[in-house]
């Protein structure tokens, strides 16, 4: 089974808003697979705004496929 990734990274807000996840439980989650490192964090500023975005390590789309492939299991046992 291959896993797609959609998108290199994403952003705080866009992350939020997908999600629909509040500013404390996006961060808090996000803290908690950084690390994990499961993802990488990268800080820097557009125009005068900061920016925060996020791209999945190797290690990431690893633990990812192994938790889809864990779902498809249960889901076909039934």
């Amino acid at each position: 089974m291959s896993i797609l990734m959609v998108n290199e990274y994403a952003d705080f807000k866009m992350l939020k808003e997908l999600l629909g996840a509040t500013d404390g439980n996006l961060a808090s989650h996000t803290k908690a697979l950084e690390k994990a490192e499961y993802i990488l964090v990268e800080k820097q500023f557009i125009g005068r705004k900061p920016n925060t975005r996020y791209s999945v390590t190797p290690l990431g789309k690893s633990a990812f496929k192994t938790h889809i492939e864990a779902l498809e299991k249960l889901i076909h046992k039934t």
